[in-house]
């Protein structure tokens, strides 16, 4: 690890609005906070928002600036890159955001039933070789289920296709209700997205890939917390490129 990121994770061991704990912690130390977020960090009763795996807080801390009637909670297992928007959020005053380092595969170890109002899966990696581990899988939105109020909303905001088409699978198998849903948020807006403050959200990485003429596409939607959920079983096209620069991960053309 270098000095840089060595650096980082020593400060935050400072910051206020960090919570760390990676899976060989919390497995063995009990969250103590869960289900107490709103008395003992927040000292408020505004509605939750989770950001899941927020990378460097951007959008964490953009939706904070927006919102203040509103709480959001940025989780990554990237302690160095949630180091950016811990810090920014420290400098500017922001106390309505707050940051948790751990695994997402474990996240309802932190917040307790009906403890969250909305997520937020923001550019996720989509997975394209293993369903169990895509953002909006039946594995994840079960345990989605145990914290997020009843009918709670769910935003996907991506740049891969292969992801939305999933989602979109997802939520049609389900028969969960959609909001919102479009396959280029900038050029074909949804009436009730115009002049939404949402729109003025726009990482670093969305930038770079809206300058390579990629779409963002973006779907808004509930999830109940009865009902078995299923997956898709649908052949999908796998998206032709990588994030960051990289090429198409691997021969196939199509996945499940």
């Amino acid at each position: 690890m270098g000095k840089g990121k060595l650096a980082k994770f020593a400060e935050m061991e400072t910051f206020k609005n960090v919570f760390q704990y990676p899976f060989s912690v919390i497995s063995d130390v009990p969250f103590e906070m869960k289900g107490h977020w709103h008395e003992q960090y927040f000292h408020n009763d505004n509605p939750i928002v989770l950001e899941l795996g927020c990378g460097k807080g951007e959008y964490a801390v953009g939706l904070a600036k927006l919102f203040p009637e509103m709480n959001f909670i940025g989780v990554d297992i990237k302690g160095a890159r949630m180091w950016t928007g811990a810090k920014q959020a420290l400098e500017e005053g922001l106390t309505n955001v707050a940051f948790l380092r751990t695994s997402i595969e474990i996240i309802d170890r932190f917040f307790a039933a009906n403890e969250v109002n909305e997520i937020w899966l923001t550019f996720s990696d989509p997975q394209m070789k293993n369903p169990r581990k895509r953002l909006t899988s039946t594995y994840f939105m079960e345990r989605y289920r145990h914290f997020l109020i009843d009918g709670g909303l769910v935003h996907l905001k991506t740049d891969s296709n292969f992801l939305f088409t999933y989602t979109r699978y997802m939520v049609e198998r389900n028969q969960l209700p959609v909001d919102v849903m479009t396959e280029d948020l900038y050029h074909d807006t949804p009436d009730v997205l115009h002049d939404s403050p949402l729109l003025t959200i726009q990482t670093y990485y969305e930038h770079m890939w809206m300058e390579r003429g990629l779409n963002i596409r973006y779907l808004r939607f509930h999830l109940p917390q009865k009902g078995e959920l299923q997956e898709p079983n649908v052949e999908i096209p796998l998206d032709e490129y990588r994030s960051y620069h990289r090429e198409k991960r691997s021969g196939k053309d199509v996945s499940i």
